[in-house]
């Protein structure tokens, strides 16, 4: 009886030094594995990032700031909804119908959408015409609301050349009552003077303040 347990503790503590060892092995070769993965992974592509730029006149609302009184009343600008391939910082472009790519090595400053929003939003500050302005990044108590969906935000190509397009359907509603006052699409579309990133940049920019101003002169209109 002794002899049997002591052939058993044997064959229990030789199992347990192989499991060790075995678990060990285990272990190293998954440490070997991920280190192996980690340096096949690609690199972070670098980027050049673009703010989106400004060409509003400054001077454009200081005749309309006279009159400003004449409008007591508050506007939230909301940031507007997008789809997926317009939600990010990446720059988009069409280079055929139908088929959505990026400019590689560029990206915004920020989504697409909030470049947008922050447009409207110094395009309504320059215009004077309403002083209590805010965005939806505070839920502040606003009289009017803006509210909209981003259907293009991309560089179409036509003839070989590209051509910015931006295009925004936009709502007008009182936040008490959910009522719709007005709504509209607008659309610009701003061709670059050249292939490269910047001029298609610089467009744009000018296809934004088109779009921005626009938007002012219909929203301060119905709000009347």
């Amino acid at each position: 009886m002794k002899l049997t347990m002591k052939l058993t503790m044997k064959h229990t503590d030789r199992a347990r030094r192989a499991f060790v060892r075995l678990r060990g092995a285990t272990a190293s070769a998954a440490a070997l594995a991920l280190l192996s993965a980690c340096t096949i992974l690609p690199k972070a592509e670098p980027l050049d990032v673009y703010l989106l730029p400004a060409e509003q006149a400054s001077a454009q609302g200081t005749g309309a700031r006279a009159d400003a009184a004449s409008m007591p009343v508050s506007l939230r600008i909301a940031r507007p909804a997008a789809g997926v391939h317009l939600a990010g910082q990446r720059i988009v472009v069409l280079p055929e119908d139908n088929r959505v790519s990026i400019y590689k090595g560029a990206g915004w400053s920020d989504p697409a959408p909030i470049l947008v929003r922050n447009r409207l939003l110094d395009a309504f500050r320059a215009d004077g015409r309403i002083a209590a302005l805010s965005t939806d990044e505070r839920r502040l108590h606003a009289d009017f609301e803006i509210d909209s969906d981003l259907r293009a935000f991309q560089s179409e190509y036509r003839d070989g050349r590209p051509e910015v397009v931006v295009r925004l359907d936009v709502r007008l509603y009182r936040p008490d009552t959910q009522r719709i006052v007005a709504s509209q699409r607008f659309e610009f579309r701003q061709a670059a003077t050249d292939t490269a990133v910047p001029a298609v940049v610089q467009a744009f920019g000018q296809a934004s303040d088109a779009l921005a101003l626009a938007v002012v002169e219909w929203a301060v209109a119905a709000m009347r």
